[in-house]
């Protein structure tokens, strides 16, 4: 599943561009890079998948610009960044069309699935409005078990659990 369309993932790279002109931060090729290979991304790459994609593709970006580049993104507000145990960081593009979604996390593969439940969205902001809270915003992380691992602990009976 693509993360963000052809248009969407243009987009952000403008914005991007635009607010490294604003802060008088030199527009490089390389920061561009960083930027397009995250918008076009299916997964939440590392630090060091995304760098290994550059590579892969001719681009000559060190270890040092993918870190401040990511940083860069994420203080502008155009990344998430996302600690999901694996004693790394991983990110994703924000993009203002993307609607907001959680995450599973299989603790064994790492495999990461992303979902959108307009019921635990609701449940969250009536939450929050029971406690006098005035809700911003949340972020969700389920660790367990994927169905292929889950499939390989239980043998015949991960057929019969739903």
């Amino acid at each position: 599943m693509a993360r963000l369309s052809t248009d969407e993932a243009a987009a952000l790279v403008e914005r991007f561009r635009r607010q490294l002109r604003e802060r008088r931060l030199p527009v490089t090729r390389q920061r561009l890079a960083i930027a397009e290979g995250l918008c076009r991304a299916e997964d939440h790459p590392s630090v060091e998948e995304l760098s290994r994609r550059l590579r892969a593709k001719g681009e000559r970006v060190g270890m040092a610009t993918v870190y401040r580049t990511l940083d860069a993104l994420v203080a502008a507000g155009l990344a998430r960044e996302h600690d999901f145990g694996d004693g790394f960081k991983r990110y994703e593009p924000l993009s203002r069309e993307v609607a907001g979604h959680e995450h599973l996390r299989c603790v064994r593969c790492g495999r990461v699935i992303e979902f959108v439940n307009d019921r635990l969205e609701r449940a969250l902001r009536l939450t929050a409005d029971e406690h006098g809270f005035v809700y911003h915003h949340h972020r969700i992380e389920i660790h367990g078990l994927c169905r292929q691992c889950r499939g390989t602990d239980l043998g015949g009976l991960a057929a019969r659990v739903p």
